[in-house]
């Protein structure tokens, strides 16, 4: 395909003519318009965008030139390439509001300082310095030994394939965009949503934190058991209180070295970050001392004897000599070894069975790779807490059953170990992996940089943890390796035995890269809280987002330093471990799913360049994750889900609303279409039917809600099930009206959210009110989301002569739900429904049942009821007998009917027996058709003075123009409009209009009323006297309601008949049912 192309420039012919006057009558007008461009622009709300110019931005430059003429109107919104182009140019990651920022917009043009840090500076060493520590140190020996080399090669294989599938994941993910420094957290929370970010990025950051507490306590370790043992403040007393006094010197040495190091990190971060080379130089000293002790062994294995009474090994710390008594100038003397197995130095004394039946013997502890002992070491040795370390295949004798170990120089194991516990202790020295993703803000090229150095950095430390485990059995000594403290060597490092040129050089090595590790851990977790507190996300911790003037996170550090003290004070290293296993466990859990939906979901600005990924590895990552966790520690495990369920939930309920495109949104809209298109098949089942209502709500002049109980009422009858479209209709054009419609959404919106109303908002736009309702009626919905139901308050103004439109606007929206086939319901009186916070506490719903039209008037109490408002209502059933109907047997048949639904109801049979019309009836008929035939005759004199303005005006204008136009229409319409008017022809043509009007007026006084009419008078007359008779006092009324007349000229009669069935109750609920069955006897 050809690329290369010409620019050509185009000449602006015409253009110089003309030139200033058109440009002075712009520049006028972009004076007048100023501050209207600068506003609203269109009225539509822009994302705020490094990458969209600002309105304010000078209008000389922008509209300089005359051929982009065409677009000028939008450049405040749509930039033009060129000018994103530049943004792109000088675009910088630092996160929006930070003070450097701010400081920094006014010169933007300021010199920007271009990072350095490639792949291997950058990550590949962050990395590996974050992954290898303290538990290589510490107790990798001691698993191996534990765990025998296959299962440890099996426990480091998953932990070490959990971070791999995971870094592949997070390079899918980092490469997908500019990730900014917040690194995991900022890629969950913009693939996951707010809710899952916040979790996890807190979960990340406890996770964090307590990895510093368990390098300082690994610290402490180093110090009291291999430097200086003497340094201890607590001393064991008695035999088998020096675990005790142990972690009790732990915690005491732990809350000073955790001050101080917070003291450190307040001071001066740079400080820290300067010794890192330093303590990454130790890391890799102390890794290429241990294989050059391995390859030392295959020669010159170095000496370090055990000493054994019989397969026990002893502890080196009280004795010097291995032999029960020496020989010298020929006279046999006893050892300090028996003085401590028997009660006295003379060899006639009281002594240990197991001590009197074995020999002691002496073996060496580093045989070397070559001398075939991984062959012993493949298998585990799994034990109790406070058994003894013994060698396998080693002679010896048992000595009596009832013989006290305590006390006596034995190597004990200080817990009870097992493979699931193992896996937990294990797990954070696999851990590190997000420390490139972290400072990608540094990077020169960090969508290139974080994969590889990420991925290669595992592999290094995965193939130095491998080949340690392997090596270890094969060079050491099995009981060696299950000396967890290397009290058998003199205590000794088990690891410091194995390496080249001396033990110093681990112990030295492995205490520094702790001490930096720990200092790290403090670093970087207050930086992440304060990057989930400026978030805003989470509101009780965005206090923690403030630090010093430079940005440091001073609140941020005092909690972190906190949470590290309860670390501390647990202690153990062994406890700990498994802690921060669960939390980082749990972020590369969601680092998975993060990648696998979005891989799923196929968004279109999923675009990683890192190609190398595939949803089903993402999955097996995630899979892995969740297993390890139950491995390490169910119940560790749940309270991990635990508090990162309780943050989501919290995020959710109280947490600022973000909009950040994640995954969770757009798995949300794919799972609705999916839904949408099944539902779509059919009508529901009677059995799943439920009202889906459509709320139409009447807004004043300020666009505010004029009925906010019918929402109330809405949340009460629906609970938060099903669908609720809150709908409204502004008269006018949508161009015109398009700032009131969004006023009016929010002012919606809002009165939902205080009334609990969980639902959709559709505001539409019309030039009558009448179409409005319509369209709601025809089309709000989706699919088979679609509204079965109408909810409306009554029009209570509708008498009044200048609104005569809103029952015309009623009665054809009755009319509009019967030919949609949609149940309506009509609230009278609605000001006086409760609130969501009133409580009725006795009380009847009271339903009357006259026509059966589904069943909608059975459902609605009881789903009412289900609402704390009315719960403790009785609902009780009328219905009417007429003078051929048993009354007792309607009774019966009712309670069995309302026993098979399943409704607890008290039944009433009222009976309304013929009689004759009342005066008061015909009255009624009669004052109401005199009103209407009034109404109409006002209406119709109306029209007549608006024909005779018309005519005045018409006359004005003819006037004025010219007299062949004149001639021309007066031929055209001669009968139709007199258009020259004389005096006497306009009083004739009054007095004319007048006569008409009186003679109409005189009809009115004369007329008999329509019997039809009279009928339906007579029936609502007597109905509303039985119902006030039996429910004036109920709390709500559910009547039956009549349909519309077929012939339109007698709506307002219609309107009447209402009015009149419905006085004298306070709540009334009309019902028309949408003429199918929407309750059911069947299960």
């Amino acid at each position: 395909m050809p690329t290369n192309f010409t620019v050509v420039p185009v000449e602006a012919q015409g253009e110089e003519r003309g030139l200033p006057e058109r440009d002075g009558q712009r520049q006028q007008q972009a004076d007048k318009d100023e501050e209207k461009e600068r506003g609203a622009g269109d009225g539509t709300a822009r994302e705020s965008s490094p990458f969209i110019n600002n309105a304010e931005m000078d209008r000389e430059n922008l509209y300089e030139g005359k051929n982009m003429a065409l677009f000028e109107e939008e450049m405040d919104s749509n930039p033009m390439v060129s000018s994103l182009l530049n943004k792109l140019a000088n675009y910088t990651n630092l996160t929006q509001g930070v003070v450097e920022h701010e400081a920094d917009e006014d010169s933007k043009r300021k010199e920007v300082k271009v990072p350095r840090m490639g792949t291997f500076i950058g990550v590949y060493l962050p990395c590996l310095q974050n992954i290898l520590g303290v538990i290589l140190f510490l107790r990798l020996t001691w698993i191996v030994g534990t765990a025998g080399v296959l299962e440890s090669f099996i426990i480091v294989f998953m932990c070490c394939a959990c971070t791999m599938l995971t870094a592949i994941s997070m390079s899918a993910i980092a490469t997908n965009g500019v990730v900014p420094a917040g690194g995991s957290y900022y890629m969950i929370s913009r693939s996951l949503g707010p809710e899952f970010g916040g979790a996890v990025g807190l979960c990340f950051y406890l996770g964090t934190t307590f990895a510093g507490a368990m390098y300082i306590l690994g610290t402490i370790e180093i110090l009291l058991t291999y430097i200086s043992p003497s340094a201890a403040i607590f001393k064991a007393e008695e035999v088998g209180e020096e675990t005790e006094a142990m972690l009790n010197n732990m915690r005491v040495y732990g809350t000073c070295i955790i001050i101080l190091m917070a003291i450190v990190v307040f001071v001066g971060v740079k400080y820290v970050n300067k010794l890192a080379l330093v303590f990454l130089a130790c890391v890799i000293l102390s890794i290429i001392a241990i294989y050059a002790g391995v390859i030392k062994t295959a020669f010159d294995p170095p000496d370090f004897p055990i000493c054994l009474v019989g397969n026990r090994t002893l502890s080196k710390r009280s004795f010097d000599v291995c032999a029960k008594f020496t020989e010298s100038n020929n006279e046999t003397k006893t050892t300090r070894l028996w003085r401590l197995f028997c009660d006295s130095s003379l060899l006639n004394a009281t002594c240990d069975d197991y001590f009197v039946l074995n020999n002691v013997t002496e073996i060496q502890g580093i045989p070397g790779i070559m001398s075939g002992v991984l062959i012993d070491n493949l298998w585990s040795a799994y034990s109790e807490k406070g058994s003894i370390v013994e060698k396998k295949d080693q002679p010896s004798v048992a000595g009596s059953e009832d013989t006290k170990v305590g006390g006596l120089p034995y190597v004990f194991t200080d817990i009870m170990t097992y493979f699931t516990m193992l896996v937990g202790i294990y797990f954070p020295s696999v851990t590190g992996i997000m420390a490139g993703s972290n400072r990608s803000g540094d990077l020169k090229d960090a969508q290139k940089s974080i994969p590889t150095g990420t991925i290669l950095a595992i592999a290094t430390t995965s193939f130095i943890y491998l080949s340690c485990i392997v090596l270890f059995g094969a060079c050491i000594e099995g009981v060696i390796l299950r000396d967890k403290f290397g009290e058998a060597v003199n205590g000794n490092l088990v690891v410091g035995t194995l390496a080249w040129p001396s033990p110093w050089v681990i112990v030295i090595g492995s205490f520094f890269s702790t001490c930096g590790a720990g200092l790290q851990s403090l670093t970087g977790a207050p930086r992440l809280l304060q990057a989930i507190a400026r978030d805003g996300i989470v509101p009780f911790i965005q206090v923690f987002g403030h630090g010093k003037a430079n940005g440091e996170p001073t609140w941020a550090l005092l909690l972190t330093a906190g949470i590290c003290e309860i670390g501390i004070l647990i202690a153990s290293l062994d406890s700990v471990a498994p802690i921060l296993s669960m939390f980082f466990l749990m972020c590369y859990m969601f680092v998975n799913l993060a990648c696998a939906v979005q891989t799923l979901l196929r968004t279109p600005n999923w675009r990683p360049r890192f190609k190398y990924y595939h949803w089903t590895l993402s999955f097996l990552g995630m899979s892995l994750c969740l297993a390890l966790m139950f491995i390490c520690s169910w119940y560790y495990a749940l309270v991990a889900m635990l508090i990162a369920g309780c943050i989501y939930k919290y995020i959710e309920y109280r947490g600022a609303e973000k909009e950040w495109g994640d995954g969770i949104r757009g798995l949300s809209l794919n799972a609705a279409r999916y839904a949408l298109l099944r539902v779509e098949d059919g009508p529901p089942h009677t059995k799943n039917w439920r009202p889906q209502v459509l709320v139409l709500l009447n807004l004043d002049s300020e666009q505010l809600v004029k009925h906010p109980r019918l929402l109330s009422f809405t949340s009460q009858l629906k609970a938060g099930k099903g669908l609720t479209i809150v709908g409204s209709v502004l008269q006018g054009i949508y161009l015109d009206k398009c700032a009131e419609t969004q006023k009016a959404e929010e002012n919606v919106k809002a009165l939902m959210g205080i009334e609990k109303t969980k639902g959709f908002c559709q505001i539409v736009v019309s030039p009558s009110c009448r179409d409005g309702i319509s369209h709601l009626i025809q089309s709000a919905g989706l699919g088979g989301m679609k509204h079965n139901t109408v909810l409306m308050a009554w029009p209570q103004s509708w008498k009044q002569t200048e609104n005569h439109f809103s029952w015309k606007n009623f009665v054809d929206t009755v009319r509009e739900t019967t030919a949609a086939q949609q149940a309506l319901l009509v609230a009278k009186n609605i000001d006086l429904f409760p609130t969501n916070q009133e409580r009725f506490t006795d009380g009847n719903i009271d339903v009357w049942w006259i026509v059966h039209d589904g069943g909608m008037l059975m459902l609605l109490p009881f789903l009412l009821r289900q609402h704390k408002v009315w719960r403790k209502c009785k609902m009780r059933i009328f219905t009417v007998a007429q003078m051929d109907d048993n009354s007792i047997q309607m009774k019966k048949d009712l309670q069995m009917f309302l026993y098979h639904l399943r409704l607890n109801a008290e039944v009433e049979v009222v009976e309304m027996f013929e009689n004759d019309i009342s005066a008061f009836t015909y009255e009624k008929t009669l004052v109401m058709e005199q009103r209407s035939q009034m109404l109409k005759q006002m209406q119709l004199s109306k029209n007549e003075r608006e024909r005779e303005a018309q005519l005045i005006h018409d006359r004005n204008t003819a006037s004025h123009s010219a007299p062949a136009v004149k001639a021309s229409v007066a031929a055209a319409a001669p009968e139709k409009v007199q258009m020259t008017w004389t005096k006497e022809k306009f009083v004739a043509e009054k007095h004319k209009n007048k006569e008409t009007n009186l003679s109409g007026f005189k009809d009115i006084f004369n007329m008999k009323p329509n019997q039809s009419n009279v009928r339906r008078m007579h029936t609502a007359v007597k109905l509303n006297g039985v119902v006030l008779n039996k429910s004036q006092h109920a709390q709500l009324v559910l009547l039956n309601m009549p349909g519309p007349p077929k012939n339109r000229k007698g709506d307002e009669n219609y309107m009447e008949f209402l009015e009149v069935l419905t006085e004298g109750l306070d709540r009334v609920l009309l019902v028309r049912g949408s003429g199918r069955e929407v309750i059911t006897i069947y299960s």
